[in-house]
Order: structure tokens, then C-alpha cells, then sequence
């Protein structure tokens, strides 16, 4: 067996291992009489950090070839799809509400695979995917645990730019050791942009495609200092 496609089959297992262990912390924190939204809200930070954010960090040690993460991607985003049309929500960490999980799926696979295909580094594909994974989850316990509710309390950005820019600074340097500062520029204007939605455009949307724009530049113009 080709080892990339038994590295995707593991990591795959793995991710779906996260999705359904997460039911334990709904559980537990439902039965000590939290509401459900903010279990949820609890539980989807802990899949965006456990699945996503590790899941990305993998890439580099994993895969030559952009194409696993890729379909391991389409595929994590297809099944989360499915289930809010068949109308059989993972109810831990999925709402009617919004499909905000499936477009996490569909801005993982795509920063990494974009990134990854304009300038053939793996590290430099990733940074923008760990600012959504690790950042904004960070950004989300915080602010369920002060704010007690789903907010956008800078509070949560405050945590969110101490996670995401040595992250921006090491992914960025381990691509490109000539451009750890737009690694931290990138993380800026992601934690910028995180309290922001328009509609259908929610924030795993503006931190990927904003932190993705940066870190092109970066590439394009070379070293700040």
C-alpha cells in the first residue's frame, strides 16, 4: 500500500474517532446542566482543534502530494453536508442553525490545496488552516467560558493572536525561512477579520481567504526584514 494512502486512511480514522468521541463532553456537560447550544458551541471548538488544527499540522510529516489531503477534505465536507441534508445532524457538535461546520471542511481542503498548488510547499499551505483550527478555537472556548454565550467579544481575539502568531511565524518559516513576518501579518489580519460575518460568509471563510491573500503577497515580495 502506498504509504500516503494509508497515512490519509489513518488520519481519516482518526478524524471520525474525534467526531464521535466529542458526544462524551456533550454529554457530561449537558448532564451538569449546560445549555445545549453552548455544549455544542463547547464541542465544535474542540473539533475544529483536535480534527482540523491537528489534521493540518500532519500535512507536512504526511503527505508529498497534495492531492490526499485534498480528497480526505472533499470527502470530511461531503459527509458533514450530507448529514445536514438528510437532516440527521451530529446533534454534539452540529445545529440547524448553520452549516458552519461544513464550510470549515470546505476552507480546510481548499487554503491547503490553493496554497499549497501556487507555491509547492506544504508548510506554507497550512498556516491559514492552523489560524482557523487553533486560533478561532481558542477564540471560541474563551469566549463561551467568559462571555457564557456565542459572541464576538474581542476578548476572544485577544487569545486568538497569542495562539495563531507564533504558529503564522514557525509554519511560515519552516515554507519559506525568508518570511516568518508575513506568517505574523497573516495571523494579524486573520484575528482582525474573525469578528466579522456577512451572511453566508462566516468566519472560517474570512480567516482562510484573508490570511490566505497575505501569505501570497508575502511569498511574491520576499523578506520585511
Amino acid at each position: 500500500m502506498d504509504p500516503q494512502l494509508g497515512a490519509a486512511l489513518g488520519m481519516g480514522v482518526y478524524v471520525m474517532a474525534v467526531l464521535y468521541a466529542t458526544k462524551i463532553p456533550y454529554t457530561m456537560m449537558v448532564n451538569r446542566g449546560m445549555e445545549h447550544i453552548r455544549a455544542v458551541y463547547y464541542n465544535r471548538k474542540i473539533v475544529h482543534m483536535f480534527a482540523g488544527g491537528v489534521g493540518s499540522l500532519s500535512v507536512p510529516f504526511l503527505f508529498a502530494d497534495v492531492w490526499y489531503p485534498m480528497v480526505c477534505g472533499i470527502l470530511l465536507t461531503g459527509l458533514l453536508y450530507a448529514s445536514h441534508r438528510a437532516g440527521i445532524v451530529m446533534h454534539w457538535f452540529q445545529t440547524d442553525q448553520n452549516q458552519n461546520d461544513v464550510k470549515f471542511g470546505l476552507m480546510w481542503w481548499m487554503s491547503i490545496s490553493l496554497i499549497w498548488w501556487l507555491v509547492g510547499d506544504p508548510w506554507l499551505a497550512i498556516v491559514p488552516s492552523l489560524f482557523m483550527a487553533f486560533g478561532d478555537g481558542v477564540t471560541g472556548v474563551v469566549r463561551n467560558a467568559v462571555v457564557r454565550q456565542r459572541s464576538k467579544s474581542p476578548i476572544g481575539n485577544v487569545f486568538m493572536f497569542i495562539v495563531s502568531a507564533p504558529m503564522g511565524w514557525f509554519a511560515a518559516k519552516a515554507g519559506d525561512p525568508s518570511i516568518p513576518v508575513w506568517g505574523v501579518l497573516s495571523a494579524t489580519v486573520a484575528t482582525f477579520v474573525e469578528r466579522y460575518e456577512f451572511g453566508p460568509i462566516d468566519d472560517n471563510i474570512l480567516i482562510t481567504v484573508c490570511a490566505t491573500l497575505v501569505l501570497l503577497v508575502g511569498v511574491q515580495v520576499g523578506p520585511l526584514m
